[in-house]
């Protein structure tokens, strides 16, 4: 009985994989390929030009440098707005915390389109449409809830006596934060900034209201390009869509389980 339930085990792990790893296998094979025609079941012919073709068009560079700005932008904005608030909800114990809670959440499950109609009214009054700092901004509003839940449930595992001590031999709060608080927290920090980043990279439909059409990221140059119905395009521009997130996840896990053994040889000396 337990060998059939490892048999069930590794073959829906096996299923799993091939089925998040199938689309980006086709992308490979059409983005790297040419005059590939049914009923051939792999391309003859293997090249980099439409990749690096692709890659080399104004309007590509320009929708991933915009791209790779309003996420990194979004995500340090979210960081520096969701700290306050997420060690207060993790360290605090105050009357009405679950309904704090509950607000900070109620962005994730509001409809986009609602989000995003009452805040072009906002931003047009102010000028702020068609800018990067206005797709920057609406982006926090799905972005923070997820960085203030993940540095909340950080700050509950929080010790302050930490600081209380350091504060106690005379650190300034610069010298307390850099030097006791950010080494504690700083996996936790990079967890909530992946999730930042990830959330404002797939932005779609936010950024399109706002935007209007003047800011082109990637996902908005993907959807209009899936209309023109070129394979080898859009998997180009899939490629490209999915790869700085897949190497972020990459990084930060990699330093991630650097800090874990740097932080067990520590305890253990």
């Amino acid at each position: 009985m337990h060998h059939v339930s490892r048999i069930t085990f590794h073959a829906s792990r096996i299923t799993l994989y091939v089925l998040l790893l199938a689309p980006i296998a086709i992308f490979l094979l059409h983005a790297f390929s040419v005059r590939w025609f049914y009923p051939q079941v792999v391309p003859t012919e293997w090249t980099v030009e439409p990749f690096l073709r692709q890659l080399g068009t104004p309007r590509t560079r320009m929708a991933l440098v915009s791209s790779l700005q309003i996420g990194l932008l979004t995500s340090g904005l979210a960081l520096l707005v969701g700290y306050p608030a997420a060690r207060t909800l993790g360290l605090g114990d105050f009357p009405g915390k679950g309904l704090a809670f509950l607000l900070v959440f109620l962005p994730t499950v509001m409809p986009p389109v609602a989000i995003g109609i009452g805040l072009n009214i906002l931003f047009l009054r102010l000028g702020l449409t068609g800018t990067v700092l206005g797709v920057t901004l609406v982006h926090l509003v799905p972005v923070l809830p997820y960085v203030v839940f993940t540095l909340a449930s950080v700050f509950a595992r929080y010790d302050p006596n930490f600081e209380h001590q350091a504060r106690v031999l005379g650190a300034s709060p610069a010298q307390i934060f850099f030097g006791v608080t950010l080494p504690l927290i700083l996996p936790g920090m990079l967890v909530a900034t992946l999730f930042a980043f990830l959330v404002s990279w797939s932005q779609y439909l936010l950024t399109l209201l706002i935007g209007g059409g003047q800011v082109i990221t990637l996902p908005i140059l993907l959807f209009s390009t899936v209309f023109g119905g070129n394979p080898t395009t859009i998997s180009v521009l899939s490629l490209l869509f999915v790869a700085p997130p897949i190497l972020f996840i990459l990084l930060t896990a990699r330093y991630l389980t650097s800090e874990a053994g740097g932080y067990e040889v520590t305890v253990r000396g």
